[in-house]
C-alpha cells in the first residue's frame, strides 16, 4: 500500500488497510509512508512492514545541491524497494509521486483511482482505475471504495488504530485518580495555524466543564513546533481548570493519551483522527476545511461545530481565520456536553472496542 502525506490523511486510510488484511490474511502487507507519518502506522497489527520513504534525507541533499548525494540516496531506495518483488501496490493517495513510486516498485499490478481523486496525471501510472462517483465524500469513504473495487467485502475492524495495552494502563495510572479527563488539543500543523481555535475559547471550555460538570480537562500537545506554546497558553486561560497533559514525543504515544481520555476537543488535524480511531468521542471543530471530506471516523462519537460563513469551506485558509474565530465556546460547550452525556453507553463500547 502507498499513503504518503500528512498524519490525518495517512491514518484514515488504517480502516481500509484493516479490511485488507482480513482478506489477505496469508499475504505480506507492507505500506510505503514518509517519515512525519511513519510511528502512527508502525506496530499496527495489519500491517507486516513499514517502508519509509527517505523525502527528509533527499530534501535536505537538494537544498544543499548536492546531485551525487540525491542521486545515490534515492537509488538505494528504489533498489531496495524493487528486491522486494511487490506483486500488487494499492496507491490510497492518488498523486504523481505515489503512482510513480508505485510503478517503480516492479509490481506488475497497480491499482489507483481514477480522475478525478486521482490527481497530477496518476491515474496513467496505474494498471487498473477505481470509478468513484463525482460526490463528495469522505476520506474514509474514499478508501473503502478502493478496497470494494479489489472484491474485498470484509469489514474494517472495530478498532483501526490499536494501542499498546501495557502503555494506556501506565497513563491512565500517571492521569491519577477522578475518572478520564477530557483532553483539549489546540495544535494544528505548523502549516495551517487557520484551522486553530482561539486560547481564550477553548479556556473557557475548560472553566465551565471543570466548575459546572465537575469534568477535568488536559491540554495536549503534539510534534508540531508551536504545539506546546499553544497548549500552555490554554492552560493559562483555563485560570486552573486545566493542566497540561504528559509528554508525548511520538504518535503512538498521542494515540495512548487520547485512548485514555473519556472525550477529545480540538480542530481539525491528525490527532483529531487519531482519537476517532482509538475509539474516544471527538468534538471536531471546524473552519476552512470540508466538514465532508474532513469528518471523523464514523463509528466513533463525534460532534461537530462549525459557522457556516460564506467562504467556508476553503482549500487555502486565511490570516483572519473567521470561519474559527467565528465559533462560539458555547457552541463547543453543548456538543462536549451531548457526547458526555453518553455516559456509560459509549465508555463501554468504546472498551469493547479496544479489548
Amino acid at each position: 500500500m502507498i499513503r504518503l502525506g500528512a498524519v490525518g490523511d495517512v491514518v484514515r486510510t488504517l480502516p481500509a488497510v484493516s479490511s485488507l488484511r482480513a482478506a489477505y490474511a496469508g499475504a505480506h502487507l507492507a505500506w510505503l509512508v514518509e517519515p512525519a507519518a511513519a510511528s502512527a502506522v508502525q506496530g499496527q497489527p495489519w500491517i507486516d512492514e513499514v517502508i519509509v520513504f527517505p523525502r527528509d534525507r533527499l530534501t535536505a541533499a537538494l537544498r544543499r545541491r548536492a546531485p551525487a548525494e540525491t542521486w545515490h540516496e534515492l537509488a538505494g531506495f528504489l533498489r531496495g524497494l524493487r528486491r522486494r518483488r511487490f506483486d500488487l501496490v494499492v496507491d490510497f493517495h492518488g498523486i504523481l509521486r505515489s503512482a510513480v513510486l508505485g510503478a517503480l516498485s516492479g509490481a506488475s499490478r497497480r491499482i489507483g483511482y481514477a480522475r478525478p481523486f486521482a490527481r497530477e496525471l496518476a491515474w496513467c501510472f496505474a494498471t487498473d482505475r477505481a470509478q468513484l462517483p463525482p460526490v463528495r465524500i469522505s476520506r474514509f469513504e474514499r478508501n473503502t471504495e478502493l478496497v470494494h473495487y479489489l472484491a474485498v467485502a470484509a469489514p474494517p475492524a472495530p478498532a483501526p488504530l490499536r494501542v499498546d495495552p501495557a502503555q494506556l494502563a501506565r497513563v491512565v495510572a500517571e492521569l491519577g485518580p477522578g475518572g478520564a479527563p477530557v483532553v483539549i488539543h489546540p495544535g494544528t500543523s505548523d502549516d495551517t495555524p487557520y484551522k486553530r481555535f482561539p486560547a481564550l475559547g477553548y479556556g473557557r471550555v475548560a472553566r465551565t466543564l471543570a466548575r459546572e460538570d465537575g469534568v477535568r480537562c488536559i491540554v495536549s500537545a503534539g510534534p508540531a513546533r508551536a504545539d506546546r506554546g499553544l497548549a500552555e497558553a490554554v492552560v493559562a486561560a483555563s485560570q486552573g481548570s486545566a493542566r497540561l497533559a504528559p509528554a508525548t514525543p511520538t504518535l503512538a504515544d498521542l494515540a495512548v493519551l487520547f485512548a485514555a481520555s473519556r472525550l477529545y476537543i480540538g480542530s481539525d488535524s491528525g490527532p483529531m483522527h487519531v482519537a476517532s480511531l482509538v475509539g474516544t468521542p471527538v468534538v471536531q471543530l471546524l473552519g476552512p476545511t470540508d466538514p465532508i471530506e474532513n469528518q471523523p471516523w464514523g463509528e466513533t462519537p463525534s460532534r461537530q461545530v462549525r459557522i457556516p460563513i460564506p467562504c467556508s469551506p476553503c482549500r487555502r485558509g486565511c490570516a483572519a481565520s473567521t470561519c474559527m474565530r467565528s465559533i462560539p465556546p458555547e457552541a463547543v460547550l453543548a456538543a462536549a456536553r451531548d457526547l458526555l452525556a453518553l455516559g456509560d453507553t459509549a465508555a463501554l463500547r468504546i472498551a469493547r472496542r479496544r479489548a
